[in-house]
């Protein structure tokens, strides 16, 4: 039994002794409180983790539904890495939790958890969510540009080539 952050946890998969208790308590985040199971999978000597809810669970997505662990682990884990899984016990002592509504939020979080993206980058798009939409910046305007030029050129130069039969 694991103690952490007023929860209880339990672990339910060791796979090649990928459980280490000092690096779990180290990396965890509250974001991750609010899920009912936690996967923890090891990649050049540093713990990534990520939510998961019961099947059951109203506000789980095919993605965030521990029945997609294995998709999970094969296509964002090192083939053969270490993991674990530890599943939050129920106690008298938790009050049961509601879930939220605010999914996109969480998938934001569940990012800045598992080190996929930087928290100032979210708090910019939060920020960005909230103004009303602007004329592009003059580097907007370049890098769109040259999208277009480089599509433009790479049609061009297909068409120019027939085809094989």
């Amino acid at each position: 039994m694991i103690f952490i952050a007023n929860k209880t946890y339990e672990v339910v998969v060791d796979h090649k002794n990928g459980w280490k208790p000092d690096a779990f308590k180290e990396r965890f985040s509250e974001v991750l409180e609010r899920y009912d199971y936690i996967v923890g999978d090891w990649g050049y000597n540093q713990l990534r983790m990520r939510g998961f809810f019961k099947d059951s669970h109203p506000k789980a997505t095919k993605e965030s539904m521990i029945a997609t662990f294995q998709d999970y682990l094969n296509e964002y884990c090192n083939f053969g890495c270490a993991y674990f899984i530890i599943e939050k016990v129920p106690s008298k002592h938790q009050p049961n939790q509601q879930p939220t509504d605010d999914v996109e939020s969480e998938e934001r979080e569940i990012g800045v958890a598992a080190g996929l993206e930087q928290p100032e980058v979210l708090a910019q798009d939060q920020q960005e969510d909230s103004l009303p939409p602007q004329a592009p910046t003059p580097r907007q305007q370049r890098q769109h540009h040259q999208r277009k030029s480089y599509s433009n050129k790479h049609q061009n130069h297909q068409s120019n080539h027939p085809k094989p039969s």
